[in-house]
Protein backbone atom coordinates (compact mmCIF):
# COMPACT_ATOMS: atom_id res chain seq x y z
CA UNK A 1 0.00 0.00 0.00
CA UNK A 2 2.82 2.27 1.08
CA UNK A 3 4.39 1.64 -2.52
CA UNK A 4 0.85 2.10 -4.26
CA UNK A 5 0.25 5.35 -2.48
CA UNK A 6 3.83 6.74 -3.24
CA UNK A 7 2.68 6.30 -7.12
CA UNK A 8 -0.57 7.64 -6.83
CA UNK A 9 1.05 11.06 -5.40
CA UNK A 10 3.81 10.64 -8.14
CA UNK A 11 0.96 10.48 -10.82
CA UNK A 12 -1.21 13.34 -9.07
CA UNK A 13 2.05 15.18 -8.94
CA UNK A 14 2.74 15.22 -12.59
CA UNK A 15 -0.97 15.01 -13.38
CA UNK A 16 -0.71 18.76 -11.79
CA UNK A 17 1.72 19.77 -13.62
CA UNK A 18 0.26 19.05 -17.37
CA UNK A 19 -2.47 20.77 -15.61
CA UNK A 20 -0.87 23.83 -14.97
CA UNK A 21 0.61 23.47 -18.64
CA UNK A 22 -2.44 23.53 -20.05
CA UNK A 23 -3.76 25.84 -18.18
CA UNK A 24 -1.16 28.04 -19.79
CA UNK A 25 -1.53 26.92 -23.45
CA UNK A 26 -5.47 27.70 -23.25
CA UNK A 27 -4.49 31.64 -21.25
CA UNK A 28 -2.22 31.69 -25.16
CA UNK A 29 -4.92 30.27 -27.39
CA UNK A 30 -7.64 32.43 -25.94
CA UNK A 31 -5.35 35.57 -26.24
CA UNK A 32 -4.48 34.05 -29.66
CA UNK A 33 -7.87 34.00 -30.66
CA UNK A 34 -9.14 37.76 -28.88
CA UNK A 35 -6.34 39.07 -30.97
CA UNK A 36 -7.56 37.67 -34.42
CA UNK A 37 -11.19 38.33 -33.61
CA UNK A 38 -10.11 42.05 -33.35
CA UNK A 39 -8.08 41.63 -36.25
CA UNK A 40 -10.84 40.11 -38.24
CA UNK A 41 -13.33 42.84 -36.65
CA UNK A 42 -11.02 45.55 -37.61
CA UNK A 43 -10.63 43.83 -41.36
CA UNK A 44 -14.60 43.37 -41.48
CA UNK A 45 -14.61 47.24 -40.31
CA UNK A 46 -12.20 48.07 -43.08
CA UNK A 47 -13.92 46.31 -45.91
CA UNK A 48 -17.13 47.81 -45.61
CA UNK A 49 -15.08 51.33 -45.43
CA UNK A 50 -13.49 50.39 -48.69
CA UNK A 51 -16.70 48.78 -50.21
CA UNK A 52 -18.67 52.12 -49.13
CA UNK A 53 -15.88 54.16 -50.95
CA UNK A 54 -15.75 51.91 -53.72
CA UNK A 55 -19.84 52.08 -53.86
CA UNK A 56 -19.72 55.78 -53.72
CA UNK A 57 -17.05 56.41 -56.40
CA UNK A 58 -19.03 54.04 -58.85
CA UNK A 59 -22.61 56.23 -57.63
CA UNK A 60 -20.48 59.53 -58.82
CA UNK A 61 -19.06 57.88 -62.06
CA UNK A 62 -19.86 60.44 -65.28
CA UNK A 63 -20.21 56.86 -66.50
CA UNK A 64 -22.60 54.21 -66.40
CA UNK A 65 -21.23 50.67 -64.99
CA UNK A 66 -23.10 47.25 -64.76
CA UNK A 67 -22.00 44.38 -62.85
CA UNK A 68 -23.02 41.45 -65.31
CA UNK A 69 -22.58 37.90 -63.22
CA UNK A 70 -21.59 34.58 -64.81
CA UNK A 71 -25.39 33.38 -64.97
CA UNK A 72 -26.52 36.85 -66.18
CA UNK A 73 -28.09 38.49 -63.19
CA UNK A 74 -26.60 42.10 -62.65
CA UNK A 75 -24.94 43.16 -59.05
CA UNK A 76 -24.29 46.38 -59.20
CA UNK A 77 -25.70 49.49 -61.30
CA UNK A 78 -24.94 52.77 -60.62
CA UNK A 79 -27.58 55.78 -61.22
CA UNK A 80 -25.88 57.01 -64.05
CA UNK A 81 -26.02 53.78 -65.69
CA UNK A 82 -29.41 53.50 -64.92
CA UNK A 83 -30.59 57.03 -66.01
CA UNK A 84 -28.48 56.39 -69.60
CA UNK A 85 -30.50 53.11 -70.23
CA UNK A 86 -33.67 55.15 -69.15
CA UNK A 87 -34.33 52.21 -66.41
CA UNK A 88 -36.92 52.71 -63.78
CA UNK A 89 -36.10 52.73 -60.08
CA UNK A 90 -37.37 49.24 -59.27
CA UNK A 91 -34.14 47.16 -59.30
CA UNK A 92 -33.73 44.72 -62.27
CA UNK A 93 -31.82 41.58 -61.57
CA UNK A 94 -31.13 40.68 -64.84
CA UNK A 95 -29.45 41.59 -68.05
CA UNK A 96 -32.30 40.51 -70.44
CA UNK A 97 -35.03 42.46 -68.24
CA UNK A 98 -32.50 45.36 -68.90
CA UNK A 99 -31.99 45.07 -72.57
CA UNK A 100 -35.73 44.89 -72.99
CA UNK A 101 -36.55 47.75 -70.95
CA UNK A 102 -33.91 49.83 -72.36
CA UNK A 103 -34.35 48.71 -76.13
CA UNK A 104 -30.45 48.19 -76.23
CA UNK A 105 -29.10 44.55 -77.04
CA UNK A 106 -26.69 44.64 -74.22
CA UNK A 107 -27.01 40.61 -73.58
CA UNK A 108 -26.15 40.36 -77.52
CA UNK A 109 -23.04 42.51 -76.64
CA UNK A 110 -21.76 40.16 -74.28
CA UNK A 111 -22.39 37.23 -76.31
CA UNK A 112 -20.57 38.28 -78.90
CA UNK A 113 -16.76 38.12 -77.10
CA UNK A 114 -15.66 41.28 -78.59
CA UNK A 115 -11.97 42.82 -77.16
CA UNK A 116 -11.92 45.15 -74.74
CA UNK A 117 -10.26 47.77 -76.55
CA UNK A 118 -13.55 47.62 -78.90
CA UNK A 119 -16.33 49.96 -78.36
CA UNK A 120 -20.07 49.34 -79.66
CA UNK A 121 -22.08 52.53 -80.61
CA UNK A 122 -25.93 52.28 -79.85
CA UNK A 123 -28.98 54.24 -80.54
CA UNK A 124 -31.52 54.62 -78.85
CA UNK A 125 -34.46 56.58 -79.71
CA UNK A 126 -36.89 57.75 -77.90
CA UNK A 127 -40.55 60.01 -79.01
CA UNK A 128 -38.94 63.16 -79.06
CA UNK A 129 -35.20 62.41 -79.36
CA UNK A 130 -31.96 59.84 -79.57
CA UNK A 131 -29.03 59.06 -77.86
CA UNK A 132 -26.16 57.52 -78.52
CA UNK A 133 -24.34 55.23 -76.31
CA UNK A 134 -20.85 53.72 -76.66
CA UNK A 135 -20.44 50.28 -74.87
CA UNK A 136 -17.39 48.86 -73.92
CA UNK A 137 -16.46 45.21 -71.53
CA UNK A 138 -14.37 44.29 -68.86
CA UNK A 139 -13.99 40.90 -67.92
CA UNK A 140 -13.11 39.91 -64.23
CA UNK A 141 -12.12 36.60 -63.04
CA UNK A 142 -12.48 34.80 -59.37
CA UNK A 143 -10.60 31.81 -58.55
CA UNK A 144 -8.23 29.71 -60.36
CA UNK A 145 -9.52 29.19 -63.90
CA UNK A 146 -10.45 25.90 -64.62
CA UNK A 147 -11.34 25.17 -60.54
CA UNK A 148 -14.83 25.20 -58.81
CA UNK A 149 -14.32 28.26 -57.44
CA UNK A 150 -13.75 29.96 -60.88
CA UNK A 151 -16.31 32.94 -61.25
CA UNK A 152 -16.01 35.48 -64.24
CA UNK A 153 -18.52 38.92 -64.12
CA UNK A 154 -18.14 41.18 -66.94
CA UNK A 155 -18.02 45.07 -66.32
CA UNK A 156 -20.17 47.03 -69.16
CA UNK A 157 -19.31 50.59 -68.97
CA UNK A 158 -21.60 53.08 -71.15
CA UNK A 159 -20.87 56.79 -72.08
CA UNK A 160 -23.18 59.17 -73.62
CA UNK A 161 -21.63 60.22 -77.28
CA UNK A 162 -25.08 62.08 -77.74
CA UNK A 163 -23.05 65.35 -78.23
CA UNK A 164 -19.90 63.79 -79.84
CA UNK A 165 -22.41 62.20 -82.70
CA UNK A 166 -24.34 65.98 -82.77
CA UNK A 167 -21.42 67.69 -83.70
CA UNK A 168 -20.16 65.23 -86.22
CA UNK A 169 -23.11 65.18 -88.23
CA UNK A 170 -23.01 68.73 -87.62
CA UNK A 171 -19.66 68.77 -89.29
CA UNK A 172 -20.53 66.54 -91.82
CA UNK A 173 -23.60 68.78 -92.82
CA UNK A 174 -20.86 71.68 -92.91
CA UNK A 175 -18.45 70.22 -95.10
CA UNK A 176 -21.21 69.52 -97.75
CA UNK A 177 -22.84 72.62 -97.51
CA UNK A 178 -18.43 74.11 -98.03
CA UNK A 179 -18.61 71.40 -100.53
CA UNK A 180 -21.77 72.94 -102.50
CA UNK A 181 -20.38 76.20 -102.07
CA UNK A 182 -17.00 75.52 -103.82
CA UNK A 183 -18.51 73.35 -106.69
CA UNK A 184 -20.90 76.36 -107.27
CA UNK A 185 -17.85 78.95 -107.06
CA UNK A 186 -15.96 76.83 -109.48
CA UNK A 187 -18.51 76.47 -111.97
CA UNK A 188 -18.97 80.08 -111.78
CA UNK A 189 -15.89 81.10 -112.59
CA UNK A 190 -15.21 78.76 -115.01
CA UNK A 191 -19.00 79.32 -116.85
CA UNK A 192 -18.90 83.09 -116.61
CA UNK A 193 -16.69 84.06 -119.64
CA UNK A 194 -16.88 81.10 -122.11
CA UNK A 195 -21.08 81.75 -121.31
CA UNK A 196 -19.85 85.67 -122.54
CA UNK A 197 -18.60 84.40 -125.95
CA UNK A 198 -21.56 82.50 -126.49
CA UNK A 199 -23.99 84.89 -126.00
CA UNK A 200 -21.41 87.29 -128.39
CA UNK A 201 -21.33 84.52 -131.02
CA UNK A 202 -24.91 83.69 -130.66
CA UNK A 203 -25.77 87.45 -131.62
CA UNK A 204 -23.17 87.46 -134.33
CA UNK A 205 -25.00 84.36 -136.05
CA UNK A 206 -28.44 86.07 -134.83
CA UNK A 207 -27.54 89.29 -136.97
CA UNK A 208 -26.20 87.22 -140.04
CA UNK A 209 -23.19 87.68 -142.01
CA UNK A 210 -20.43 85.46 -144.52
CA UNK A 211 -18.63 83.83 -141.23
CA UNK A 212 -21.30 82.38 -139.96
CA UNK A 213 -19.94 78.81 -140.21
CA UNK A 214 -17.10 80.09 -138.17
CA UNK A 215 -19.11 81.67 -135.85
CA UNK A 216 -20.70 78.08 -135.18
CA UNK A 217 -17.20 76.63 -135.00
CA UNK A 218 -16.31 78.97 -132.12
CA UNK A 219 -19.98 77.80 -130.58
CA UNK A 220 -19.13 74.68 -130.42
CA UNK A 221 -15.87 75.08 -129.13
CA UNK A 222 -17.35 76.84 -125.86
CA UNK A 223 -19.80 74.28 -125.62
CA UNK A 224 -16.69 71.97 -125.60
CA UNK A 225 -14.86 73.88 -123.12
CA UNK A 226 -17.91 74.44 -120.72
CA UNK A 227 -18.45 70.68 -120.97
CA UNK A 228 -15.26 69.81 -119.87
CA UNK A 229 -15.15 72.38 -117.05
CA UNK A 230 -18.04 70.91 -115.91
CA UNK A 231 -17.09 67.49 -115.94
CA UNK A 232 -14.16 68.60 -114.16
CA UNK A 233 -16.61 69.58 -111.23
CA UNK A 234 -18.46 66.95 -111.19
CA UNK A 235 -15.62 64.16 -111.66
CA UNK A 236 -13.51 65.69 -108.49
CA UNK A 237 -16.42 66.44 -105.59
CA UNK A 238 -18.16 63.67 -106.73
CA UNK A 239 -15.35 60.84 -106.86
CA UNK A 240 -17.03 58.32 -108.83
CA UNK A 241 -15.26 55.67 -110.07
CA UNK A 242 -15.82 55.04 -113.83
CA UNK A 243 -16.25 51.27 -115.43
CA UNK A 244 -12.88 50.16 -117.54
CA UNK A 245 -13.20 47.39 -120.54
CA UNK A 246 -11.35 47.04 -122.99
CA UNK A 247 -10.94 49.87 -125.61
CA UNK A 248 -8.88 50.78 -128.93
CA UNK A 249 -6.70 53.74 -127.30
CA UNK A 250 -5.47 55.03 -130.63
CA UNK A 251 -9.07 55.50 -131.91
CA UNK A 252 -10.32 56.79 -128.35
CA UNK A 253 -7.78 59.82 -128.40
CA UNK A 254 -7.92 60.27 -132.01
CA UNK A 255 -11.82 61.18 -131.04
CA UNK A 256 -11.25 63.10 -128.39
CA UNK A 257 -8.15 65.27 -130.46
CA UNK A 258 -10.92 66.00 -132.79
CA UNK A 259 -13.77 67.16 -130.28
CA UNK A 260 -11.41 69.32 -128.68
CA UNK A 261 -10.40 70.72 -132.32
CA UNK A 262 -12.71 73.67 -132.35
CA UNK A 263 -10.96 74.91 -129.33
CA UNK A 264 -7.50 74.87 -131.14
CA UNK A 265 -8.74 76.74 -133.91
CA UNK A 266 -10.53 79.35 -132.20
CA UNK A 267 -7.34 80.88 -130.61
CA UNK A 268 -5.15 80.01 -133.78
CA UNK A 269 -2.79 76.99 -132.54
CA UNK A 270 -2.48 74.05 -134.58
CA UNK A 271 -3.54 70.67 -133.03
CA UNK A 272 -1.87 67.59 -134.17
CA UNK A 273 -2.42 63.76 -133.27
CA UNK A 274 0.07 60.60 -134.64
CA UNK A 275 0.08 57.61 -133.63
CA UNK A 276 2.64 54.74 -133.71
CA UNK A 277 1.37 51.60 -133.04
CA UNK A 278 -2.12 50.81 -134.72
CA UNK A 279 -3.15 48.38 -132.45
CA UNK A 280 -2.60 49.64 -128.90
CA UNK A 281 -5.38 48.07 -126.12
CA UNK A 282 -6.03 48.99 -122.66
CA UNK A 283 -8.66 48.69 -120.00
CA UNK A 284 -10.27 52.10 -120.50
CA UNK A 285 -13.22 54.13 -119.55
CA UNK A 286 -13.82 56.73 -123.18
CA UNK A 287 -15.55 59.31 -121.69
CA UNK A 288 -12.86 59.85 -119.13
CA UNK A 289 -10.39 59.40 -121.24
CA UNK A 290 -11.96 62.41 -123.21
CA UNK A 291 -11.66 63.98 -120.00
CA UNK A 292 -7.93 63.96 -119.87
CA UNK A 293 -7.36 65.33 -123.51
CA UNK A 294 -9.83 67.63 -123.08
CA UNK A 295 -7.63 69.36 -120.08
CA UNK A 296 -4.55 68.64 -121.44
CA UNK A 297 -5.55 70.29 -124.31
CA UNK A 298 -7.11 73.38 -123.27
CA UNK A 299 -4.19 73.48 -120.50
CA UNK A 300 -1.76 73.64 -123.48
CA UNK A 301 -3.81 76.31 -125.35
CA UNK A 302 -4.15 78.25 -122.48
CA UNK A 303 -0.65 78.58 -121.91
CA UNK A 304 0.57 78.75 -126.04
CA UNK A 305 0.57 81.80 -127.56
CA UNK A 306 -1.25 82.46 -131.10
CA UNK A 307 0.19 80.12 -133.89
CA UNK A 308 2.21 78.04 -131.87
CA UNK A 309 1.36 74.15 -131.67
CA UNK A 310 0.27 71.19 -129.27
CA UNK A 311 0.87 67.60 -130.22
CA UNK A 312 -0.75 64.88 -128.75
CA UNK A 313 1.08 61.50 -129.30
CA UNK A 314 0.18 57.69 -128.81
CA UNK A 315 2.65 55.26 -128.63
CA UNK A 316 3.96 51.72 -126.66
CA UNK A 317 6.50 51.46 -124.20
CA UNK A 318 8.01 48.01 -124.25
CA UNK A 319 8.52 46.31 -120.96
CA UNK A 320 8.13 49.04 -118.98
CA UNK A 321 6.57 47.64 -116.13
CA UNK A 322 8.10 45.51 -112.87
CA UNK A 323 7.46 41.75 -114.93
CA UNK A 324 8.23 42.84 -118.99
CA UNK A 325 4.35 44.35 -119.04
CA UNK A 326 3.95 47.01 -121.97
CA UNK A 327 2.41 50.44 -121.31
CA UNK A 328 0.38 52.82 -123.78
CA UNK A 329 2.21 56.55 -123.19
CA UNK A 330 0.03 59.52 -124.42
CA UNK A 331 2.37 62.41 -124.74
CA UNK A 332 0.87 66.05 -124.80
CA UNK A 333 3.28 68.76 -125.82
CA UNK A 334 3.05 72.09 -126.75
CA UNK A 335 4.98 75.62 -127.59
CA UNK A 336 3.80 77.37 -124.74
CA UNK A 337 5.61 79.80 -122.24
CA UNK A 338 6.71 76.39 -120.12
CA UNK A 339 6.73 75.89 -116.17
CA UNK A 340 8.74 76.92 -113.06
CA UNK A 341 10.66 73.91 -111.63
CA UNK A 342 9.72 75.59 -107.91
CA UNK A 343 5.74 74.54 -109.76
CA UNK A 344 6.29 71.64 -110.89
CA UNK A 345 5.59 69.51 -107.66
CA UNK A 346 2.05 71.46 -107.14
CA UNK A 347 0.58 71.71 -110.83
CA UNK A 348 -1.20 68.47 -109.94
CA UNK A 349 -3.04 69.76 -106.55
CA UNK A 350 -7.01 70.71 -106.91
CA UNK A 351 -7.23 74.24 -106.56
CA UNK A 352 -3.37 74.76 -107.78
CA UNK A 353 -3.35 77.53 -110.85
CA UNK A 354 -0.16 79.12 -111.98
CA UNK A 355 -1.60 81.77 -113.62
CA UNK A 356 -4.44 82.11 -111.73
CA UNK A 357 -6.99 82.22 -114.52
CA UNK A 358 -8.58 78.84 -113.84
CA UNK A 359 -9.95 76.74 -110.95
CA UNK A 360 -6.74 74.46 -110.67
CA UNK A 361 -8.90 71.06 -110.84
CA UNK A 362 -7.87 70.73 -114.48
CA UNK A 363 -4.86 68.43 -113.59
CA UNK A 364 -5.38 67.01 -110.28
CA UNK A 365 -8.71 66.09 -112.54
CA UNK A 366 -6.68 64.52 -115.28
CA UNK A 367 -3.97 62.45 -111.88
CA UNK A 368 -7.15 61.03 -110.52
CA UNK A 369 -8.35 59.37 -113.47
CA UNK A 370 -4.85 58.11 -114.53
CA UNK A 371 -4.36 56.59 -111.18
CA UNK A 372 -8.22 54.57 -111.24
CA UNK A 373 -6.74 53.19 -114.88
CA UNK A 374 -3.89 52.31 -112.58
CA UNK A 375 -1.44 54.30 -114.49
CA UNK A 376 1.09 57.44 -113.65
CA UNK A 377 1.41 60.65 -115.22
CA UNK A 378 4.82 62.90 -114.83
CA UNK A 379 5.60 66.29 -116.79
CA UNK A 380 9.04 67.86 -118.30
CA UNK A 381 9.19 71.70 -118.78
CA UNK A 382 11.76 74.61 -119.86
CA UNK A 383 10.46 78.02 -119.12
CA UNK A 384 10.22 79.94 -122.75
CA UNK A 385 10.19 76.76 -124.67
CA UNK A 386 7.65 74.25 -123.76
CA UNK A 387 5.79 71.25 -121.34
CA UNK A 388 5.29 67.86 -122.14
CA UNK A 389 3.08 65.55 -120.14
CA UNK A 390 3.30 62.02 -119.58
CA UNK A 391 0.40 59.66 -119.10
CA UNK A 392 1.30 55.99 -118.66
CA UNK A 393 -1.36 53.40 -118.75
CA UNK A 394 -0.97 49.28 -118.94
CA UNK A 395 -1.59 48.02 -122.32
CA UNK A 396 -2.74 44.77 -122.74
Amino acid sequence: MAEAFAKFISASTRLESSYGQLQLEVTFLSRELADRNSALKASLAENERVHGALQQIVDSMPCGVLVVEEDGSVSVINPEGRRLLDLPQATMKHLDAISIASGIDLSGFLSEQVSGDEEREFCKSTLNSRRWLAVRERHLLHGTEGSYRAQRQAILILRDITLQKQAEEERERSRKATALAEVATTLAHEIRNPLASLELFTGLIEAGGEDTSEWISHLHAGIRSLAATVSNVLSFHGREVPSLSPLDLNASIRSSVEFARPIAQQVGISLAFDAEDAGLWINGNPSALQQIVLNMVCNSLRHTQMGGNVWVTVRRNHGAVKGGHDTAVIEFSDTGCGIAAEHLQDIFKAGFSISGDSSGLGLAVCSQIVKQHGGTIRVTSLRGTGTTFFVEIPAL
